[in-house]
């Protein structure tokens, strides 16, 4: 598939995937005759992968470190399900974070509600 078509099933703008390609992201994607790009199911799926990776606040910079040793092969398996698992627990921690910040907006309408004359 084209990379208007890889755009639309990854989520990822042309412009990023091109972006993730130059930075080393991206696997080799293969190129037909007409010298375009050329995405496989299996380019798609690590497309969808950054995607969210980046949607849930993976720094670039990890996100090459994970990219370089996906390109080391199975042997670096561990290091790289470590790398998954140090940034579930970061979600972990914002998760926290955003649930306590909803909670003090919570309370903070219910006073303004208290102030406009309108009991829950």
């Amino acid at each position: 598939m084209l990379i208007s078509e890889a755009s639309i099933r990854s989520g990822l703008s042309a412009d990023t995937i091109r972006y993730y390609e130059k930075s080393g992201i991206v696997p080799a994607i293969d190129r037909g005759a007409d010298g375009l790009r050329r995405f496989s199911p299996e380019n798609v799926e690590w497309l969808t992968l950054l995607y969210w990776l980046r949607k849930t606040g993976m720094s670039m910079k990890d996100m090459q470190r994970f990219a370089a040793l996906y390109r080391e092969g199975g042997r670096t398996v561990s290091e790289r399900k470590a790398l998954l698992l140090g940034h579930a627990e970061t979600l972990k921690r914002k998760r926290a974070d955003l649930d306590r910040c909803e909670e003090v907006l919570a309370e903070k309408l219910a006073i303004y509600d208290k102030l406009e004359g309108k009991h829950p």
